[in-house]
């Protein structure tokens, strides 16, 4: 047996399918010190009992790029490495049985042809065509992509294996990881033990490629890899007779997926509440396990599939399996650079769709490690978006109850985890609780997203239609556009970055100009070297050598750790200050008069004109007064110490009363700032975005100061635009936009919206999304027809390369 060497460039921890890829994909790229420890067998954990199914369509372009890319991939592997992958385009078809399930996958498909993903409305009879065992009777609706296949997942992983060794890789088996030695940041060796011997591995780069075992992998290695196994169900029949090859069959309404496999049938599960499993460790001996039947949790889901494939009562069942997958707390993959390190590598948690992944994953991973920057943007599924309270083992239990069967519920709009909630909460939480307050969570975070109404429920009736909440934000947003309105934003992350070089430090990393009075706030976009978005923040000089960078509340981690990865040798110290801090806003046409009642301080333009923030008293508290907005209206937003935030809300609460001031949720904050035209990061902005084509050219104001991504915006603006961020807006009232949607150029699907809500104050949808621009002016690009795509339906669009509200920003400045 091959012991490991005692140096290697990069360590792959886990021989799974994902670390197979990865391997692959290094070596691919010219890595040849490259070393994959298995603890027992390649596949042994979840590879193995995958069911291979292989999709095009994910939730994003990029996820849509990488199955896409994983698809092409394990069509070539078995020519290239002699290893059978099994791999063939049967097809796949989704089928809906109610009304709402119609259109979502109406949704779906209309997003597919945006994505360039081929796929075709078909209805019930020809559903039959193609899939005569199935019953139709309740069939409202089935979409098939005839591209989708499936593949052997075991021969999939020892194929990229065999590839990764072919150029060098060392693929070692039965060699346990068992410690790792550290130097601050960095993973400087991994300790193993193989029959008996030990050693220890000097490496450059350590990639958790673990699986199930992932979390403790990172917990030994000081990283968080938020992650739990849950049991996972199907069924294999005996031999069908005359079955023939058939396309992969979902029927998510009843939770079950169909696979043909060799004349037997293939029925799995994603049941409502899962099974969480290993609570306590997985056995030192588990290798190719399976876990102990529960045909009791099944049942419900046989029975179904019963109605729905009569021929499933004539076959018997041939095998009954039960294994375990890892899911994470927001059924999105893990992928990226560990926060908190900076050699420490992570692909895990697939969620079940391992397998179609995995090519794309690791292909990514391997340009992000041998570039040191991501290929495109993976917001997604990068690991920086998990916050270290969620590897607490109690939350993680708690919250894969629900993700498994996430899979195949409704992708509603606006749709809130139901577990594992309460964990973070604002100062004012119970207080906005008291008022009605209907919370969404995000990070963890409570938040206040919308009011109910005396005597209304307090909670979410989801559709793909007008929700429930829809009146309540409707009259929210309309108190922000004609009065004042009140809202909680204490969620948002809040960096103190200090020392004596804090100024130089934040003019290097932000493309605005830091060098400002104290008391100056600046908008500004931290930029990766091709000029893409890395953070979107506002950022307040406190003092000489103190400022306050606000971040979504998302990215608050992945921001920090962006500007810590760029300090080098500037002497500055970042420091959470996320829950020091609450921060009420004050947002309105009479958001002035309202700061008067409470506060003795000038809110004058003459001294605090927009983009300042000053010390204030308020009640009798202190706080800062930061005079800027999300929402396209005059207004404040209160800093305020958390020791005296439900003080200075209830101070402002009884004087708001007199003004008729509404409190508000953040379904109102992002249907105003849609009509404004500001960006969400994540959505219409992203690390792929250049800032020229994203319009956010005003927000740089240095030229002589070299800060990151500099070149390539010059470069940007010799060559031109290549794309546009364009705002639209539909001419009928009617229809609702989320994200995603095609936009119709000239009867020609030429990108997708980045972002949609309804401007209640415009009376319609308002979208924004990339138009490509090559050559154009700007008149050029508006002079076109557009249309929004909706569930397969066109809709006219008014195009703007100028917010439709308030274009000139009047109204924030009186």
């Amino acid at each position: 047996m091959a012991l490991p060497p005692q140096k290697a460039q990069a360590v792959i921890i886990g021989g799974g399918v994902i670390g197979c890829s990865v391997a692959y994909h290094l070596t691919k790229l010219g890595w040849t010190d490259v070393v994959l420890l298995e603890r027992k067998q390649l596949t042994s954990g979840t590879t193995w009992h995958a069911a291979g199914l292989i999709a095009q369509l994910r939730a994003s372009q990029n996820m849509t790029r990488l199955a896409k890319y994983s698809q092409e991939l394990y069509g070539s592997l078995e020519e290239e490495t002699g290893v059978a992958t099994g791999f063939r385009r049967n097809g796949s078809i989704t089928v809906a049985l109610s009304d709402e399930r119609r259109e979502e996958i109406l949704r779906q498909a209309s997003m597919a042809r945006a994505f360039g993903v081929e796929v075709e409305e078909i209805s019930p009879s020809e559903l039959l065509a193609r899939y005569p065992h199935v019953n139709i009777e309740d069939v409202t609706a089935a979409v098939y992509l005839d591209k989708d296949g499936q593949g052997d997942p075991a021969n999939i992983a020892l194929a990229l294996a065999r590839g990764a060794k072919m150029r060098g890789a060392q693929v070692l088996e039965r060699t346990k990881v068992t410690g790792f030695g550290k130097d601050g940041r960095r993973i400087i060796g991994v300790s193993w033990e193989a029959e008996g011997q030990s050693g220890t591995i000097a490496c450059d780069h350590v990639i958790n490629c673990a699986g199930m075992w992932g979390h403790e992998v990172g917990r030994k290695m000081g990283v968080t890899v938020p992650l739990h196994a849950c049991e996972h169900f199907y069924i294999v029949t005996d031999t069908v007779p005359g079955l023939s090859q058939l396309p992969v069959l979902r029927v998510p309404e009843e939770c079950a997926y169909y696979k043909e496999d060799a004349g037997k049938i293939l029925l799995g599960a994603f049941e409502p509440e899962a099974k969480p499993w290993g609570m306590n460790g997985i056995p030192e001996d588990f290798e190719f396990d399976q876990l102990p039947e529960d045909f009791d949790h099944f049942e419900p889901i046989l029975e179904m599939a019963v109605n729905r494939m009569p021929l499933l009562a004539e076959a018997g069942i041939h095998t009954f399996f039960n294994g375990p997958e890892s899911f994470t707390p927001d059924d999105a993959y893990h992928l990226g650079l560990a926060p908190g390190m900076d050699n420490v590598w992570v692909a895990a948690g697939f969620n079940s769709i391992g397998i179609q992944s995995a090519g794309g994953a690791g292909m990514a991973l391997a340009s992000w490690m041998d570039t040191g920057e991501k290929p495109f943007d993976l917001g997604d599924v990068d690991i920086a978006r998990m916050q270290p309270f969620q590897g607490n083992k109690t939350y993680l239990f708690e919250r894969s109850r629900e993700t498994l069967g996430l899979l195949y519920a409704d992708h509603f709009p606006y749709r809130q985890k139901a577990t594992a909630r309460g964990i973070r909460r604002s100062p004012l939480h119970d207080a906005l609780k008291a008022e009605g307050a209907v919370f969404g969570e995000l990070a963890g975070w409570e938040r206040a997203n919308w009011f109910a109404d005396p005597g209304q429920a307090p909670e979410y009736q989801y559709s793909w239609q007008r929700q429930n909440w829809f009146a309540n934000a409707s009259r929210e947003h309309m108190a922000i556009r004609e009065n004042v309105g009140v809202y909680d934003m204490s969620s948002f992350g809040k960096i103190r970055v200090e020392g004596p070089q804090a100024e130089a430090f934040l003019n290097y990393v932000a493309a605005g100009n830091l060098s400002v009075p104290v008391g100056k706030i600046v908008y500004s976009q931290f930029l990766n070297t091709r000029g893409g978005i890395e953070a979107d923040v506002t950022i307040t000089r406190l003092s000489e050598t103190a400022y306050l960078v606000v971040t979504p509340a998302a990215t608050r981690l992945a921001d920090q750790e962006w500007m810590r990865r760029q300090a080098g040798e500037y002497r500055v110290t970042l420091t959470d200050m996320t829950a020091a801090e609450a921060v009420i806003c004050v947002m309105g046409p009479n958001a002035r008069a309202l700061m008067q009642r409470v506060s003795p301080n000038d809110f004058s333009n003459a001294l605090n004109p927009f983009g300042t923030c000053q010390e204030i008293e308020i009640g009798m508290g202190l706080a800062r007064a930061h005079r800027v907005t999300y929402v396209g209206e005059l207004g404040w937003e209160i800093y305020v110490s958390s020791d005296m935030a439900a003080h200075v809300f209830e101070v402002l609460r009884e004087a708001g009363r007199e003004m008729n001031a509404k409190l508000c949720g953040l379904h109102m904050m992002d249907s105003c700032r849609i009509e404004k035209g500001f960006r969400h990061f994540g959505h219409d902005i992203s690390s792929e975005d250049h800032i020229l084509e994203a319009g956010l050219g005003f927000a740089m104001k240095k030229t002589d100061v070299a800060y990151i991504g500099r070149d390539a915006v010059e470069r940007k603006r010799e060559e031109g635009l290549q794309k546009r961020l364009v705002q639209f807006l539909l001419s009928d009232p009617e229809p609702l936009l989320y994200h995603a949607e095609p936009i119709i150029r000239d009867d020609v699907i030429v990108g997708y919206l980045s972002s949609g809500s309804y401007g209640h104050h415009l009376g319609a949808a308002v979208g924004m999304g990339y138009v490509p621009c090559a050559g154009e002016t700007v008149e050029e690009v508006l002079a076109s027809r557009y249309e929004i795509e909706v569930a397969g339906q066109r809709f006219a669009a008014n195009a703007s390369l100028k917010p439709f509200y308030d274009p000139r920003s009047e109204r924030v400045k009186v």
